[in-house]
């Protein structure tokens, strides 16, 4: 069982709501105060009493982090932190602290690099891997995630996308980001890649579709919206001021 045994009334509000929404069940102490019988973990904020049990010091800034910490010394997880991508426009984010899931997202490509940061700042050992799909959204998001020191794995992500059954459509990528996380890769530095030509097609033919339907976008622009240096309505108004 997990205590919370703070003076801090931010760290206690914060911590407490996030138990509450996880359903963990958990008793509140005061700091200094004899431990409830079954006490396996406290949770204490940045200036209190430390336990005679595992403790996790809380950041009043970061009680997420400070909660699952706690719910993995209370599975005896082992501790990683290992972050799971499925690239695309929209990649799939799932973030596991040993074996469990403690958080999953799904967001514009340009906001996962800050998505994964945020969620590995401060982890033990953390861990990305990368699906090996989506080769070029892939190679953008290996080259723009920046933590220092964190290595990143390019995982074979076939068959990571499991038969989605009725009422959970749409949940593929997370899925696929979980089951990603979970296998053993290649470690890379970054991903260089050259766009094919059937790449370039596509991306003209979407700029066709995004534009007024009869301008395309020349293959340099479009090579350039591969390798993410352009976005689409960059290259599109460049390419009309250009006619």
């Amino acid at each position: 069982m997990i205590v919370v045994a703070t003076s801090d009334f931010e760290v206690y509000h914060d911590v407490v709501g996030e138990l509450r929404d996880r359903n963990v069940r958990f008793r509140t102490v005061e700091p200094g105060a004899d431990l409830p019988e079954g006490a396996t973990v406290a949770v204490v904020g940045p200036e209190d009493e430390h336990p005679p049990i595992p403790t996790v010091r809380a950041d009043p800034a970061r009680p997420r982090r400070a909660v699952e910490e706690a719910l993995a010394t209370l599975r005896g997880a082992d501790g990683r932190t290992t972050v799971g991508i499925d690239p695309g426009d929209r990649p799939g984010i799932a973030v596991l602290s040993g074996e469990t899931v403690v958080a999953a997202f799904q967001v514009p490509i340009a906001d996962a690099p800050t998505i994964v940061e945020r969620e590995l700042e401060g982890a033990t050992d953390p861990l990305i891997r990368i699906g090996d799909g989506a080769r070029l959204r892939g190679s953008r998001l290996v080259d723009a995630i920046e933590i220092e020191d964190v290595p990143i794995e390019l995982v074979d992500e076939t068959g990571t996308t499991p038969y989605q059954g009725v009422g959970v459509r749409g949940m593929g990528d997370v899925l696929a980001a979980v089951n990603i996380a979970r296998i053993g890769g290649e470690e890379i530095e970054s991903r260089d890649v050259t766009p094919t030509p059937g790449e370039i097609r596509m991306i003209q033919k979407r700029s066709r579709e995004r534009g007024d339907g009869q301008r395309t976008i020349d293959e340099g622009l479009a090579r350039r919206v591969a390798l993410g240096e352009l976005s689409m309505e960059e290259a599109l108004r460049r390419h009309r001021e250009r006619c």
